[in-house]
């Protein structure tokens, strides 16, 4: 009876994804393990950003760094081409 607990951030993951992860991970215990699809369970858990940690820093404060990265980026991007 195989159970599968699937971590992700709390980032906009739509309920389609979240069917289609079930599903997916589902068919390739089948698939892989000859398990029953009835006796297995998969679990999705969202975590804040706040939360989750990646090279020191949360993720929150990760995707402000990347932000500003791009806009920094696209307003370089704007004063060369002049668009």
């Amino acid at each position: 009876m195989p159970y599968v607990h699937v971590q992700v951030t709390r980032e906009s993951v739509t309920l389609e994804q979240k069917e289609s992860l079930i599903k997916g991970v589902t068919n390739l215990l089948v698939q892989i393990l000859n398990k029953k699809p009835a006796q297995t369970f998969v679990v999705i858990e969202e975590v804040a950003t706040d939360n989750w940690g990646i090279a020191g820093m949360t993720v929150t404060k990760l995707r402000q760094q990347e932000q500003v990265a791009a806009e920094t980026t696209e307003q370089a991007q704007v004063e060369v081409t002049g668009k």
